[in-house]
């Protein structure tokens, strides 16, 4: 009899696997789909170009070298011509996919047949003939207008729309079925050529691309055959004629042919055989037996664990993936409904980048998490008797908590400067501190009294860790660069930025030598650096530093954090408020209730505290889940947490940063690329990676950002430095 553990860890495999595929075809599928319409257009097009630069030449092809007897050559040339050009454009797009492929795919076998047959020609016609039948994938034009045809008025298009529908439906998997048994025909052919030494007849040059299958190593083409006419195995053995092809490639680049070959291998790998395969058939086996594999519950919630994690930062959103596929069932709560990339904020505050750039909305990553519920809400508190968190007027029991709040600014007891320096670790907060920056410079531009511009072009933040360094660095070099020749009353260069540290020196937590490299880079900058200095009052006017009254009507704060779980929990707080937790991140007392991240005071750096960074979040978000695991399948837990640390990295301007990973250590340029390359990598979600790419990439060739816009609450020229913000309150 089957053991019960090793049939649920073989659901939970099945499960992480049909997860794996559902989602590799979501996500490198469109892109793939792309590249293919790409790779074809840009062929059809560009002959379609030569073509018209040089007419007589094209009719003379039309007349003579591949003619059409049932089509004058004029009218064949001109059809050709067009063809090549409109249905390029069309099928780069991805508008009127069907009909352009069509097209297409008709003029490549014309080609074949009736001019020259080459294998090249052949992979044209299949390739196009998959979008006549499947169509484009997301990234096009026809999947972003396909929803408002069919419901639009426009005649025959909602008839049009499910026509499609019926033709992928119906004629899909015959067309994968077709294509596997084509490219298998032509490796068996390819294959008896190499074993018998006979040249393949030219009639089935013709029909397959067999000239360029004898370029696969001999040891594949049999198998390899074999296997994809069966339809078995079907996407390893894509991946590894793939990976073959490619060894052959890299040999010899002038086998242009082969590229073909590796699109339609690829497509394979990620869109599998289809029904008609006995993959299809034993994935339809696993699905009725382990509904997981498809993607639908195999188990039922009552009666399993609650696991309650609150927050949806990196430690939360890590702790509730990895029990994405736990047998309990998970809640997630979050005062937001998206995750939020603290690192970047400060490129909102500073206008470089737009809130949807950093934000990744929550629900839509758990859309295959059956397990797992996301709630909106924001928690005052927790019941620990009854074991229920509080959400209001709601309760959420729980079995295990786990809290991953994460910080808010603290002002060590001086909360009333809180309307008038804001700190930095919402949203809110950043899209405020842009208006207040950005409202500044606009007074300035109508300021009659030189003495109130000069306090509107002064910029005062305190703190020198990597926010504040981060901060004063862009804003410094927005005023130098980003607003070059933008007013007429002021030079923007002219404005002041002070830096307040209360230390001996900036970024404490890098060694010394990167420390002085960010206070030289932030100097020539032109960025006041000011060391030993203590805050002592800020109002509306400005700001007292160590005695010294400085007028400023922008004072930012990046001095400190502090966190509520512990007053939630009545546990032991550090300085800052967060939670002492033991070597298991759980509470001493609490053993159920789990803190992670900057809420959590942990000594698990080496007897060090860990640092409030994104890597750390997320090793204890996945240490507790693997914790709470080990405690539901009843197996033993993992040992003590133990903090790696993967490095730190902070940045100044445009082109320097300081990056310490310990065995090394870098400053100035290549130390730049290195964060920008690592903050794209932590980024969730794709569309934020591609976005953020793009928009440093404008920004940093031209000076120039599309956020510099003032939205929210107006001000007034005597109220610039009073835009009150929300209560400080931790993010939960």
């Amino acid at each position: 009899m089957q053991s019960p553990v090793i049939s649920t860890r073989f659901a939970g495999w099945l499960r992480s696997l049909g997860w794996t595929l559902r989602v590799g075809e979501k996500t490198l599928g469109p892109a793939l789909d792309l590249v293919v319409r790409l790779s074809i257009a840009q062929v059809f097009f560009v002959s379609g170009v030569l073509k018209a630069a040089n007419w007589d030449n094209a009719l003379l092809l039309a007349a003579s070298e591949y003619p059409v007897s049932w089509l004058d050559p004029i009218a064949a040339a001109w059809l050709g011509a067009g063809i090549e050009l409109i249905g390029s454009a069309l099928l780069a797009v991805g508008l009127g996919t069907r009909a352009a492929a069509f097209a297409m795919a008709a003029l490549s076998l014309v080609i074949q047949f009736n001019y020259l047959a080459l294998d090249t020609h052949l992979f044209w016609a299949v390739l196009l003939g998959w979008y006549v039948v499947m169509g484009a994938g997301p990234l096009s034009l026809d999947a972003a207008l396909v929803r408002g045809l069919s419901g639009s008025a426009i005649p025959y298009a909602a008839t049009a729309v499910r026509l499609a529908a019926l033709t992928t439906a119906g004629l899909g998997p015959a067309y994968r079925l077709a294509l596997r048994l084509w490219l298998a025909a032509a490796m068996a052919a390819a294959a008896g050529a190499v074993l018998t030494g006979v040249t393949t007849p030219e009639s089935a040059a013709l029909l397959l691309p067999v000239r360029t299958a004898a370029h696969l190593p001999a040891w594949l083409l049999a198998p390899g055959a074999v296997l994809l006419a069966l339809g078995l195995a079907t996407r390893p053995v894509a991946i590894v004629l793939l990976a073959g092809l490619l060894g052959v490639q890299m040999s010899d680049p002038h086998l242009s042919q082969d590229w073909f070959w590796m699109l339609g291998f690829a497509l394979l790998a990620l869109r599998g055989a289809g029904r008609l395969s006995l993959d299809g058939l034993l994935a339809a086996a696993l699905a009725k037996r382990y509904p997981a594999f498809a993607g639908r519950p195999d188990f039922s919630l009552e009666g399993l664990p609650r696991i309650v994690i609150v927050g949806a930062g990196f430690g939360g959103l890590t702790c509730a993936v990895r029990l994405g596929t736990a047998r309990a069932k998970v809640t997630l709560i979050d005062r937001h409904n998206y995750h939020l990339f603290q690192p970047l904020l400060y490129q909102v505050a500073t206008a470089s980048l737009s809130p949807g750039d950093i934000a990744t909305p929550v629900r839509g990553l758990f859309r295959e998490r059956f397990n797992t519920t996301v709630l909106y809400g924001e928690v005052t508190g927790v019941d620990k008797e009854r074991q229920e968190v509080l959400l209001g007027e709601r309760r959420v029991p729980y079995d295990y908590l786990v809290i991953a709040t994460g910080a808010s600014h603290s002002y060590f007891g001086r909360d009333e400067w809180g309307p008038f320096a804001p700190g930095l670790k919402r949203i809110e907060d950043a899209t405020a501190v842009r208006r207040r920056m950005l409202t500044a410079f606009e007074r300035a531009e109508s300021a009659a009294d030189e003495t109130e511009r000069r306090r509107l072009l002064t910029f005062v933040i305190v703190g020198g860790g990597p926010t504040g360094v981060e901060l004063a660095g862009a804003i410094a070099e927005l005023a130098r660069l980003g607003l070059e020749r933008e007013f007429r009353n002021f030079d923007p260069a002219s404005a002041r930025v002070i830096l307040v540290q209360a230390g001996p020196r900036i970024l404490p937590a890098f060694p010394e030598a990167l420390s002085e490299q960010a206070r030289r880079a932030l100097e020539g900058l032109g960025v006041e650096v000011r060391l030993d200095s203590r805050v002592e009052r800020i109002d509306a006017d400005g700001v007292t530093i160590s005695g010294q009254r400085i007028e400023a009507r922008t004072v930012l704060w990046a001095a400190g954090v502090a966190s509520p779980a512990a007053r939630w929990l009545g546990a032991a707080a550090d300085n800052a408020g967060r939670a002492k937790v033991g070597a298991d991140l759980s509470v001493p007392g609490l053993p159920n209730v789990f803190v992670v991240g900057d809420t959590a005071s942990s000594l698990a750096w080496n007897g060090q505290p860990v640092p409030g960074l994104a890597p750390a979040a997320k090793q204890g978000g996945d240490y507790v889940a693997r914790v709470i695991r080990a405690r539901i399948e009843s197996r033993r837990a993992p040992g003590s947490f133990v903090y790696r640390h993967l490095g730190t990295l902070a940045t100044i301007g445009r082109k320097a940063a300081v990056a310490d990973f310990g065995w090394l250590r870098l400053w100035g340029a290549p130390a730049w690329w290195l964060w920008g390359l690592v903050h794209v990598g932590f980024l969730v979600g794709m569309r934020n990676r591609v976005s953020v790419m793009f928009d440093w990439f404008w920004a940093y060739l031209t000076y120039r950002s599309g956020t510099r816009l003032i939205t929210g609450a107006g001000e007034t020229a005597q109220s610039v430095a009073v835009d009150t913000p929300a209560p400080v309150q931790a993010a939960a």
